[in-house]
């Protein structure tokens, strides 16, 4: 009986320890996901008690369901967190290494399997729609898309459709999205934002360190504060605001978000305002931001309301303008700051006339008494180094005459950036250092100076020309790519444009290897233009032969097939 009940309470301890460690566990469990046993106890038992702050996990979907909670949304009410359906694909071709195990078994077991043959051939064609559940569809979801299903902390990109975004919702988002580290694109369609959402939007976004891409279309604002979205502290290279009635009242705050004379937007790349109302007046104001702004590549203003105004305004930035009250003030601002460019070129003034223009002093007997004696220790070593010098001279100048250069232009070379003074004086230094050959790796320019080269120049501080008392400045050549399609121009305005690719067109020639290549493609088709006009067939001529995805046809390629039919 003693062994009987030693046993049991063997037993019974047993068990308690497996239940204290399985408590253990989930107690981990829970502390991990951002809370405990007990606090959600004490929390159930006392409803007026304040939860304790939640820590995100950096999970969207938990996450988002949690703050939902928080802010008394029920569980019906709370928008689901879905995978973004894809279009069915193509059916991968199989593999040699699967096909080649499938033969040997073959040839192990040589009865084939007649249920799977007649389920390959049963099987019903991929469709290209999903059904749902009465009224799921018009249900709110939240989009995503991640890197690997799996893993549900790399949600790369979050769409909404259709559902209106207020400021719980948005504020929700805030804590949310930038704790996920790989978001890079969200896409809003259709959300019936308001300025204060966007104001909110505005001032959150930036700290999404890799959200890089933001689309918000079909979303009307009466307000239209759009342009806070590309404010200084921007981090978006990419910005969509199609078909969302945008005027030429918020045209103008975005031409003035892109840049002004004190300040501009380093990070967009790309903008869409297609589908908007802006008129001349909005044109003007977007070709004004281009003024400055030296990192916009593509901008579309497609179906809108654009004239020959607003056409001739794009092309006189993108060729060359003349710099107003303002703009000169502020270049000259720039010049003082940084220093003339020619004033390190400024040779010094000879003694005498140094010795003319400061004030006299005197000097003291012994004072003088010591500068003749080291005059004369020096004049001595200095008579012994001319032999020397004067034949490392001849040297040189047989080496440059060589070189086909001239002082005078290596003066001309160092009034350029200071990338290119940087080069010339790399160059120098090799070839005069010691008399001595240099191989072809010291010519090389060192990589720490490679990134002076890819420095934007402001603009203001970029060669200018006088004319008609005036200072003139060559326009905008980052912008590659301009949409004006669906628009109001006439010939008149293509007259504009097409001047302004032409002068691009002649700076690039000058230059040998220019960083800007200037407009490569611009879409015009739709406009009050006929497309037999002699300007229209002229300016898509130039613009097919810079379009860099054209490829002309080759020669002979017709005989060719006719050889090979």
């Amino acid at each position: 009986m003693s062994s009987a009940s030693t046993s049991r309470a063997m037993l019974k301890t047993l068990s308690v320890v497996k239940k204290v460690k399985m408590g253990k566990r989930v107690e981990k469990i829970l502390k991990d996901k951002g809370g405990s046993t007990s606090a959600q106890d004490n929390g159930d038992d006392d409803p007026n008690k304040t939860p304790e702050p939640y820590i995100c996990t950096g999970i969207f979907e938990a996450d988002f369901t949690e703050f939902c909670r928080r802010n008394l949304l029920k569980d019906n009410e709370i928008p689901a967190v879905v995978i973004r359906p894809k279009p069915p694909c193509a059916q991968a071709p199989p593999d040699n290494k699967s096909k080649d195990s499938k033969d040997s078994n073959a040839s192990k077991d040589p009865t084939p399997d007649e249920g799977v043959d007649a389920a390959n051939q049963e099987e019903a064609p991929p469709k290209t729609y999903v059904t749902k559940d009465k009224y799921a569809y018009f249900r709110p979801v939240v989009q995503v898309e991640m890197e690997n299903e799996d893993k549900p902390t790399t949600v790369t990109e979050i769409y909404i459709r259709g559902w209106k975004v207020d400021s719980l919702m948005v504020g929700i988002f805030k804590q949310c999205w930038p704790i996920i580290e790989k978001l890079s694109v969200v896409n809003l369609w259709n959300v019936n934002l308001s300025e204060d959402v966007v104001k909110e939007f505005a001032s959150f976004l930036p700290q999404c360190q890799n959200l890089k891409t933001l689309v918000i279309d079909g979303t009307w604002c009466p307000e239209e504060p759009w342009s806070l979205l590309i404010g200084e502290d921007s981090l978006l290279t990419s910005l969509s605001l199609r078909n969302n009635g945008i005027t030429d009242k918020g045209a103008v705050m975005i031409g003035k978000a892109l840049s002004t004379v004190k300040s501009s937007n380093k990070n967009l790349v790309s903008l869409n305002l297609s589908g908007n109302k802006i008129t001349d007046v909005g044109a003007v104001a977007i070709a004004n931001g281009l003024r400055m702004n030296r990192v916009l590549l593509s901008l579309s203003l497609a179906n809108n309301n654009v004239s020959d105004e607003g056409a001739k305004k794009l092309g006189e930035v993108l060729s060359r303008f003349p710099l107003t009250h303002e703009e000169v003030v502020e270049r000259r601002k720039l010049l003082s700051e940084k220093g003339s460019p020619d004033q390190g070129l400024l040779k010094s003034p000879p003694p005498s006339r140094r010795d003319r223009d400061r004030p006299g002093s005197v000097r003291s007997s012994s004072h003088m008494d010591k500068t003749d004696k080291k005059r004369d220790k020096s004049s001595k070593k200095k008579d012994a180094k001319k032999d020397k010098d004067d034949t490392t001279k001849g040297k040189k100048e047989d080496k440059w005459k060589k070189g086909g250069g001239s002082r005078t232009s290596l003066v001309g070379a160092v009034s350029q950036p200071t990338a290119n003074a940087s080069f010339v004086a790399d160059t120098m230094s090799t070839k005069t250092s010691k008399g001595k050959k240099t191989s072809s790796k010291d010519k090389r320019v060192p990589e720490s100076d490679s990134p002076e080269i890819l420095e934007a120049i402001n603009p203001l501080l970029e060669q200018v020309e006088s004319m008609d008392n005036q200072l003139w400045i060559p326009g905008n050549r980052c912008l590659i790519n301009l949409n004006l399609s669906r628009n109001k121009i006439t010939d008149t305005g293509m007259k504009g444009l097409l001047l302004a690719v032409q002068y691009q067109i002649t700076l690039l020639n000058l230059a040998p290897s220019p960083a800007m290549k200037g407009i490569l493609r611009m879409s015009l088709t739709g406009n009050d233009v006929k497309k037999t006009d002699e300007t229209y067939v002229k300016l898509q001529e130039v613009l097919l032969a810079r379009d860099p995805y054209y490829k002309p046809p080759e020669k002979g390629g017709g005989d060719n097939q006719s050889l090979a039919g």
